[in-house]
């Protein structure tokens, strides 16, 4: 084996009600090459390149070594790994995810060059590694999906993560629009502001919208700036990105099925060409617009 090669897609979580339960895959994609060497080197270009450590801290090299002892093969091996990325960090659009799903594909290809990545040992493993499965689920399997840990309810379940992974009809005419900012928001911060309870009424509702989504996502599109509305985190987190609540506000007044994707600080928008027709008369300095399909899952070649 000489090379191996993943491609693995943006993504977005939450997609306004589904909170760390439901994610979508964009065409955006970071690629990735692993080639056997003496020695660990790690060569970034793109997003990143002039931040992310380049020894075994990286976050793909850690995934790497983590998903050879998983696989069965050596974990301390040396290879010199490119990464060619475009998909932005901090921002929302799943970058994390996007390595560390890279990584354990990266890993099988190494460890089981003969054998097709098994998906769902994948997705676990990255999950596991995340804290929640929508952004690692969506990575993984691509298009929409609905993401649980199968053990979250279940007081008697073994120990450990298993995630159960539910693929979500889509409709051909949903596209996606992002309104991307400059500025960064880590995760871990924009955590920090969640409430522990809601009041009753705003978790029926919350409940509501998001079996609602998963409807207006497989067939009513008209639906989708209703089952859209969140209670849980977009507005407690407006303090930590106030221009991007205000964006929000803005596309919803005019009609537009818009979230925060992810923990922020980017927008996104679902509907059909006609639906996202009316953010083009909402004003966005300060963002860059991105107008996306749905995108596959990750892909791996060895050989």
């Amino acid at each position: 084996m000489s090379t191996v090669g993943v491609r693995v897609p943006a993504t977005s979580a939450n997609l306004g009600p589904g909170f760390d339960a439901m994610g979508l895959a964009l065409d955006w994609y970071d690629e990735l090459t692993l080639t056997p060497e003496r020695e660990l080197i790690v060569e970034v270009t793109g997003e990143g390149a002039d931040r992310v450590p380049l020894d075994k801290r990286h976050l793909v090299v850690a995934t790497i070594r983590r998903g050879l002892r998983a696989f069965g093969d050596d974990p301390d091996r040396g290879f010199r790994l490119r990464c060619t990325n475009t998909v932005p960090h901090s921002r929302g659009l799943g970058s994390s995810a996007a390595a560390i799903a890279a990584g354990y594909g990266l890993a099988w290809g190494l460890a089981r060059p003969d054998q097709a990545p098994d998906l769902d040992w994948i997705c676990d493993l990255a999950s596991e590694d995340e804290g929640h499965p929508d952004n690692a689920a969506a990575a993984v399997h691509g298009g929409a999906v609905l993401a649980w840990g199968r053990s979250d309810a279940a007081e008697d379940a073994a120990p450990g993560t298993v995630t159960g992974v539910a693929r979500l009809q889509l409709d051909p005419r949903v596209r996606v629009r992002v309104w991307i900012p400059e500025f960064e928001l880590p995760t871990a911060q924009a955590r920090q502001v969640l409430p522990e309870t809601l009041p009753r009424p705003q978790v029926i509702a919350q409940a509501s919208r998001a079996a609602l989504l998963v409807h207006a996502l497989a067939q009513a599109p008209e639906l989708l700036h209703e089952a859209t509305f969140d209670w849980l985190h977009q507005q407690q987190r407006g303090s930590l990105m106030p221009r991007s609540l205000d964006l929000l506000h803005r596309l919803r007044a005019a009609g537009v099925a818009a979230v925060v994707s992810g923990a922020g600080p980017t927008v996104l928008a679902l509907g059909t060409v006609e639906q996202l027709a009316a953010a083009q008369e909402i004003a966005h300095t300060g963002f860059a617009a991105h107008d996306l399909a749905i995108g596959g899952g990750l892909e791996v070649n060895a050989g």
